[in-house]
Order: C-alpha cells, then structure tokens, then sequence
C-alpha cells in the first residue's frame, strides 16, 4: 500500500470483478445440440449420442435432454461442459436401439 494514497490497490492484487485469465467461457446456450463425449451406461447412453442443452448451469455444467427416435425423453442429464462438445457441420447423425443396463 503506498504511504501517500492509502485507496491505491496494490499492483499485485486483482480488482475483485476482474476474472482469472485460465477460466474458459461458457460456450453452450439452451436448444444446442450436443455431442455426449463418454459413456454413461445407467442411461443406456454411448459416447456420440446426441442431445440438447435444457438448461446452462454455470459456472461450467450444462443439463442435457436425450431422447429417443419417436421423442420421448430417454434421459435427462447434468454434464460438466468438458463431457459434451457442440455438432460439427461435417458429422452426420444415425440411429443405435438403446440398452439400458440392468
């Protein structure tokens, strides 16, 4: 703290608004659809299913909707962002039957 300005913040400390510069942005909306990265076999869900963002839990977790061919919910998931990615243009989806595990 300087002697003759007792207000000024010293230049090592962060102003309180200011983020850490190693913290991602968030970078999925509600309605995207996204690309489930790992297995998650008590869904009955494969790495590669494709769902849509619900709902956008900051600061880094997305709800995720999956759902079956004919619509209906298959499940509902939270998802750190790191377990999901955004559909490139270059990919094409296709359709698996869905097992559950017992």
């Amino acid at each position: 703290m300087n002697e003759n300005n007792p207000n000024e913040v010293p230049s090592d400390e962060k102003p309180p608004d200011e983020k850490p510069s190693n913290e991602k942005p968030m970078t999925h909306k509600p309605l995207d659809t996204v690309v489930l990265a790992r297995d998650l076999p008590d869904f009955g869900l494969r790495a590669g299913d494709v769902g849509a963002v619900v709902f956008v839990l900051p600061p880094d977790a997305v709800e995720v909707e999956f759902v079956s061919g004919s619509g209906d919910t298959i499940a509902v998931v939270t998802l750190r962002c790191d377990e999901v990615r955004a559909v490139a243009n270059e990919e094409v989806l296709a359709v698996r039957e869905i097992r559950r595990s017992a």
